[in-house]
């Protein structure tokens, strides 16, 4: 399938990253911050990021890439999906770009990518923002669950997005469209079936960071959890509290596993002032 830039706004800026031609978004100047985004079937740094990222980009650098595996970076073949594949492709894309030293805002999934980065090479790391995030202990939620296992159909992305969201007013028929579209693209439900297979739980420990390694985090962390999220507990989030020193937590009322989405305003406020 030929996609042109024009197409639609989650094709942006394209970069070779170990032969792999890789999507991300590059707007503002200053500081460089690199968004991370999370695991939602049919995702990408743009669907996930695109409230945050001009905000942000009045302050900073903000730089987002798809993950492989995710949106319009290529999918190899033979490529296997794990920590240490999505660890060594983000680092090749930091080279890529010439960025060495970041900040680094996880979402989930992506939560866990920035403490694997964190943990790995630290001295790539000025800051370190933590959404809803992967990379603890934690026994699966059936939100997760769903988010992991889902089979398409329209219907089952209706579900879905009420998983995801406290606030129900975001969601509408053209969203779960839209979402449904992106998840079904040729290729994509493939790749993710491959990465989350069941039991799901064996998913979550591979994504686990080990505590003596989030222990050793010395970049000043950000931890950000919606109270009435689904996804994932916030237990995590007391976690990483506990176990990085440098650190602080805040927790939004009213909201789900959306912080960005949700809270789009006050999270990109709270995000800017502490990476300042």
């Amino acid at each position: 399938m030929t996609i042109t830039p024009t197409s639609t706004p989650e094709i942006a800026e394209t970069i070779d990253v170990y032969g792999i031609s890789t999507n991300y978004h590059d707007v503002g100047s200053g500081d460089p911050v690199v968004l991370i985004h999370g695991s939602g079937p049919g995702v990408t740094a743009w669907a996930n990021w695109r409230l945050t990222l001009p905000v942000l980009g009045e302050r900073y650098r903000v730089v987002a890439p798809d993950v492989l595996g995710f949106g319009y970076t290529h999918r190899p073949a033979d490529v296997r999906y794990d920590m240490e594949t999505w660890t060594d492709h983000l680092i090749g894309f930091l080279d890529a770009l010439g960025l060495e030293h970041v900040a680094i805002v996880g979402n989930s999934f992506g939560g866990a990518l920035a403490l694997s980065l964190a943990t790995r090479a630290p001295e790539r790391v000025s800051k370190l923002v933590l959404m809803g995030s992967v990379g603890v202990p934690f026994e699966l939620t059936a939100g997760l669950d769903a988010v992991w296992g889902f089979e398409p159909s329209i219907e089952a992305m209706r579900d879905l997005l009420e998983v995801f969201a406290y606030d129900r007013t975001l969601l509408s028929e053209d969203l779960a469209r839209s979402r449904l579209e992106a998840a079904t693209r040729p290729g994509i439900q493939e790749a993710f079936h491959s990465m989350f297979p069941a039991p799901r739980q064996e998913a979550i420990e591979r994504m686990t960071v080990e505590e003596r390694l989030i222990r050793k985090i010395a970049s000043p962390t950000l931890v950000v959890h919606g109270r009435d999220d689904l996804v994932i507990p916030m237990s995590n989030s007391l976690r990483l509290l506990e176990l990085i020193d440098d650190s602080q937590l805040h927790v939004f009322g009213r909201c789900g596993h959306w912080v960005q989405i949700e809270h789009a305003d006050e999270f990109a406020r709270i995000v800017g002032d502490f990476l300042a």
